[in-house]
């Protein structure tokens, strides 16, 4: 049953009441249809109280469901409610469900049945009074199970434990190899040693401290998480939004990915020693970070993105600088980067070093480069797009090696495309309009809001209560979907290439610790 429940696109408010309640066997259908026959992917999948679902005469823990259509750029929602403690898992049929459900059970006791390998994710309190689905309370001992790691069993078969304490300045996360000498059998990771409760903070909103919470959720990516909050509230308060602040929007969001893209591919280059190009992009990337201080005085664009607008105007004369310092940028990340290219100790190593099957990043739900990097042509702005990507088409970049050098690739692909889009929108900006004034907004309401941030899609699900104020706030960075595609990408390849793996995904662990 695939059917047409709660259909709905990117950042339209959909009333509580039109999101169906479907029975548990009927909702694992659902999703298992969806994703299996109709072509439709995991966005979010999460639990909310009785009271965060408008219904307190409700019966267990409701669940809710949001599958994506690439293809025709539709949402699907949908919800049941947990038969008592224990809930049939999807994740043998829909491998991309395995964290989130996994989460569920963390948050509200939920026990999957059929999950291959149930665990908690952060190990923090759970959203409900007493016990998780480990039979855990916080006075008690973790009983033993809960925390054990895959093991491969064999003669000389070793297990090489990294973290959760690293080296340098680096936040907390444990990786577990199962090897063979240097060969890689298996990895394992394990993250939330700094669970920061951001969801459970945001209930109750908005407050003052909203926005500062959603400019933080990842701090390299506070313009790809405020532009999801802001869509959120602007569809559920019906707040338009002028052309000129969604083109700043924009130049904001794609400045956002000009710096990373080139630190990272700065960053890969180091880890194989060639450092003509690490260096040169590593001061690159400060000069895009730079001008996007030039837009609102913060390096990161924190107090940019405003709901309703910009906190912030481009005058002809930071228009002016901004076009002068990108054409020279252009020129100089151009030679920078294609030295990687034409040297061939740095392709030897990129090459055929942590690769994914299409068919394994489709199965898991990959998203962003690392999925364009398989051949997946997966980008919001083009599949679902929002704000100025409704009027302006930004090209899908694509490899189809799904390794280290084509991961690096499709950043440099969405650079030069970054580029030309920023300068497109310098040169016609619109007239300047007034900022939206941000009413209340809708009670028993639910929306979706999506973005492509720099490292593939930024899911936000905020749901009112009667009084307007967010019942329940899910956010799914794209680290979420991507952290498996890291372990993936190590099988049967050696412990050396770690660090070139990892960081051709150079995933967010606070992004992940929500």
């Amino acid at each position: 049953m695939t059917g047409t429940a709660g259909r709905t696109r990117n950042g339209r408010a959909l009333a509580l009441r039109d999101v169906p309640w479907l029975p548990p066997a009927a909702f694992r259908e659902w999703i298992v249809r969806g994703v299996c026959d109709g072509g439709r992917r995991v966005a979010a999948y999460f639990g909310a109280t009785r009271e965060a679902a408008g219904d307190e005469a409700v019966e267990g823990v409701p669940l809710y469901a949001v599958l994506a259509d690439d293809t025709n750029g539709r949402l699907f929602v949908a919800r049941s409610t947990s038969d008592g403690a224990t809930f049939e898992s999807v994740v043998p049929e829909v491998a991309q469900a395995h964290l989130f459900e996994r989460e569920i059970a963390e948050q509200y006791g939920i026990r999957f049945e059929g999950h291959p390998w149930l665990k908690p994710v952060r190990f923090h309190r759970s959203y409900r009074p007493g016990h998780d689905a480990w039979g855990r309370s916080w006075d008690a001992a973790i009983p033993p199970g809960v925390v054990d790691f895959f093991r491969v069993e064999g003669d000389e078969v070793h297990e090489v434990a990294v973290g959760p304490v690293h080296a340098g300045v680096i936040e907390p996360g444990h990786f577990r190899f199962q090897c063979h000498g240097e060969h890689v059998f298996h990895l394992e990771i394990a993250l939330g040693y700094q669970h920061r409760g951001v969801e459970r903070a945001l209930m109750g909103g908005p407050t003052k401290r909203t926005m500062p919470y959603m400019e933080t959720v990842a701090g390299d990516t506070t313009i790809g998480h405020a532009l999801a909050y802001g869509h959120a509230v602007e569809a559920l308060a019906g707040a338009p939004v002028s052309a000129r602040a969604h083109a700043i929007r924009g130049i904001a969001l794609e400045l956002e990915r000009l710096a990373n893209h080139v630190g990272d591919l700065g960053a890969l280059a180091g880890d194989v020693a060639y450092l003509p190009t690490a260096s040169f992009c590593g001061r690159l990337r400060g000069d895009f970070l730079n001008m996007t201080a030039e837009l609102c005085g913060s390096r990161f664009g924190r107090g940019l993105v405003r709901p309703g607008g910009v906190g912030f105007d481009l005058e002809p004369a930071h228009v002016e600088r901004l076009e002068s310092r990108l054409a020279v940028a252009r020129t100089e990340v151009t030679e920078a980067v294609e030295l990687l290219w034409d040297t061939p100790s740095v392709r030897e190593r990129f090459e055929r070093t942590g690769t994914i099957s299409p068919d394994d990043a489709a199965a898991i739900g990959l998203v962003g480069p690392a999925a364009r990097a398989c051949g997946i042509p997966r980008d919001v702005r083009h599949d679902f797009p929002a704000g100025i990507y409704r009027f302006v088409h930004v090209p899908v970049m694509t490899a189809h090696a799904g390794d280290v050098n084509s991961r690096a690739y499709v950043r440099w692909l969405e650079i030069q495309q970054s580029i030309q889009f920023i300068l497109k929108q310098l040169g016609g900006l619109p007239t300047k309009g007034r900022d939206a004034t941000v009413g209340a907004m809708k009670p028993d309401a639910l929306v979706v809001s999506l973005t492509e941030g720099w490292r593939g899609e930024i899911c936000h699900v905020a749901m009112t209560d009667a009084a307007g104020r967010f019942s329940r706030y899910k956010i799914t960075d794209p680290s979420f979907h991507n952290w498996l595609g890291l372990a993936l990408a190590l099988r049967s390849g050696q412990i050396s290439d770690f660090p070139l793996c990892n960081k051709s995904f150079n995933l967010s662990y606070c992004g992940h610790d929500l």
